[in-house]
């Protein structure tokens, strides 16, 4: 399989960026990576299935992957008809995971337009995308790469809205721009954004429907609306950012208006099975945003309107949340329980999945105290089998990195650089040993300045025959 058949993707006059050499990080040669060391904990808990309510889907147990961007989708920045067709390198990290024993995988986000991406290498369902063709059959291969070992697969849905460094007035709720002149928290600038028309909020609901359409007709078993991070469902749930005085905005029914119909829309529109799903900001930690009791009320307007779960988190790219900003927080290992202790009473039936900070059993045990699943990102970067390692007693902890805690974007990097590995079919590199991190912090400013540019894609070998190419098709 030809790494580079793409080439056209990556624009003419780029470089790709070598691989290591072979062999030369391979995990089996290394010694035992240091673990978070975990309190004694009854596993069994955590392998006990899920039933979501509405669905009526089983999960086979309480561990969610949690959504990464994975940037291993096709990019033409001259065409971006041509954006967003998954690759074998996308169904091949899918296969990979699928092979680690979670109950649930969401994938990175899926975006609705290819000129509004949040990365270059973005997945893209488009309204006028038909149920058939080369992009169709590569979201098929890759939810059948997901589930062949029993995990449900599930795709992030988002529209950047704000926050889309591709467009030079972006859409969003309001007119309200991205703090410290557009730069936020973060690496990126976003450009001053125009609020969205009554006709664009509408053209946009049934966009978002049509992505659950198509991967409901493709074999996903269901989606999760971001609505966390400051994306464009969060632009409108937000009183700092939504400044509408129209039915979209100002009271909280009118802010939650915008999910909910989306919610109503997908239903309409997908099976009695199709799992709904969608991702909350937590506001436990930040000064902006909506507060804990409209949070709670949203919650429940959302089960209402048969979401079968609520995923946790917390942040955004005006304020990046990825340490523990309370003692609390710390003892109890999840970033965003305490946001969840609020929300979970006034649900039912809609099951409370918590990402963020878990890193041992004995700390996804306690949060299952509170909480019906528990979410991990990064530490499944490191380590691929991770939740099956912890179902079979063989660890207890995830592995130490030699990354900072609070270095979000290195973390990121090193991330990404993992996944397009194994897209690639190569081992993640081993973030424990020094000078890997070393290396990757060399690099780091190279990168951070090439984010999101046509740049970026010159620095890897990662897309490989786009499913336009594939023999299958």
């Amino acid at each position: 399989m030809a790494a580079t058949a793409a080439l056209p993707v990556l624009g003419p006059g780029l470089t790709e960026e070598p691989l290591p050499k072979s062999g030369s990080h391979l995990m089996e040669d290394d010694p035992t990576p240091p673990r978070y060391k975990s309190e004694p904990a009854d596993v069994s808990r955590l392998a006990e299935p899920l039933t979501f309510p509405y669905s009526g889907c089983i999960a086979s147990n309480r561990f969610m992957h949690a959504a990464m961007t994975e940037q291993l989708c096709t990019y033409d920045p001259d065409d971006h008809e041509k954006n967003g067709i998954p690759t074998e390198n996308l169904e091949r990290v899918y296969k990979k995971w699928g092979e680690g024993g979670c109950g649930l995988i969401l994938t990175g986000s899926i975006m609705l337009y290819g000129d509004h991406l949040e990365s270059i290498g973005d997945p893209v369902v488009s309204p006028h995308h038909p149920y058939h063709g080369p992009r169709f059959e590569g979201f098929k291969a890759v939810a059948q790469a997901g589930k062949a070992n029993g995990s449900l697969m599930l795709a992030q849905v988002n529209h950047p809205g704000r926050l889309c460094v591709f467009q030079e007035s972006p859409v969003s709720s309001s007119d309200v721009p991205v703090i410290k002149n557009g730069t936020g928290d973060g690496i990126y600038q976003y450009k001053p954004p125009h609020p969205a028309s009554i006709e664009d909020i509408h053209r946009i609901i049934g966009a978002f429907a049509h992505v659950a359409e198509y991967l409901d007709k493709a074999g996903w078993d269901g989606i999760e609306l971001h609505g966390a991070h400051g994306f464009l469902i969060a632009q409108f749930l937000s009183p700092r950012i939504n400044k509408r005085t129209d039915e979209w905005g100002g009271s909280l029914e009118n802010r939650m208006r915008f999910v909910l119909e989306i919610g109503k829309e997908v239903r309409r529109r997908t099976r009695p099975d199709f799992i709904l799903g969608v991702k909350i900001n937590s506001t436990e930690f930040q000064d902006t945003g909506f507060v804990t009791q409209e949070a709670r009320e949203i919650c429940k307007h959302l089960e209402a309107n048969s979401f079968d779960f609520v995923e946790i988190s917390g942040g955004s790219y005006e304020k990046i949340l990825m340490t523990h900003q309370r003692e609390s927080t710390k003892r109890r290992e999840a970033f965003f329980l305490e946001f969840a202790d609020q929300i979970v009473p006034g649900l039912t039936k809609t099951k409370v999945y918590v990402t963020g900070g878990l890193r041992t059993v004995g700390g996804m045990v306690r949060a299952l105290d509170t909480v019906d699943g528990v979410g991990l990102g990064r530490p499944l970067c490191e380590e691929w089998s991770l939740c099956k390692e912890m179902l079979e007693g063989t660890v207890d902890g995830a592995i130490i990195t030699r990354i900072d805690p609070g270095d979000f974007w290195l973390a990121l990097m090193a991330g990404n650089r993992n996944i397009r590995m194994v897209g690639l079919g190569q081992p993640p590199l081993p973030c424990w040993k020094e000078e890997i991190i070393e290396g990757l912090k060399a690099q780091y400013k190279e990168w951070a300045s090439n984010k999101s540019t046509v740049k970026e894609l010159g620095r890897y070998r990662t897309i490989d025959k786009a499913y336009a190419d594939a023999k299958r098709v």
